[in-house]
């Protein structure tokens, strides 16, 4: 088995309220900016840890699903796959407590429709990033075949 890694660095200046920070992939595939105040409120051009956790259960998610149809001899033309993460900002902090998954396969082939969410709660159940998760936080799926 292939060990692999992937890396992102943050480059942060000033306090959490008033400071800001550049999040960047060790790839150099993206390069973007972080703040506290936007993390729980306007995002104004910023992203947060939740919406980068949003990513990257969304990407998983989509190559799992695929593999999974792939593997019972179907195939999807085109896969759009959204997550959401919900946190509670408390007294204790912020607790991240759900990553919604939706999916809309349109093109579905090889595959009876009326068997989709069942081969997508499969997927879901292989997902690196679902498994990464489980058990720390509610994991909710929505299908939808067009």
């Amino acid at each position: 088995m292939a060990t692999f890694s992937r890396s992102v660095e943050v480059d942060w200046s000033g306090s959490i309220m008033e400071g800001k920070g550049t999040a960047k992939a060790g790839t150099g595939a993206f390069s973007l900016p972080v703040s506290f105040p936007s993390r729980i409120g306007e995002p104004g051009g910023n992203t947060s840890p939740e919406e980068l956790m949003a990513a990257s259960h969304a990407a998983c998610y989509a190559m799992a699903l695929n593999a999974a149809v792939g593997r019972k001899g179907g195939s999807i033309d085109r896969t759009h796959v959204s997550a959401t993460i919900l946190a509670d900002k408390g007294d204790a902090g912020i607790t991240v407590t759900t990553s919604k998954l939706k999916v809309v396969a349109e093109g579905l082939q090889g595959i009876e429709k009326s068997q989709f969410e069942e081969v997508a709660r499969e997927a879901e159940s292989k997902c690196p990033i679902s498994n990464a998760l489980r058990g720390s936080l509610k994991i909710e799926l929505e299908t939808e075949v067009r």
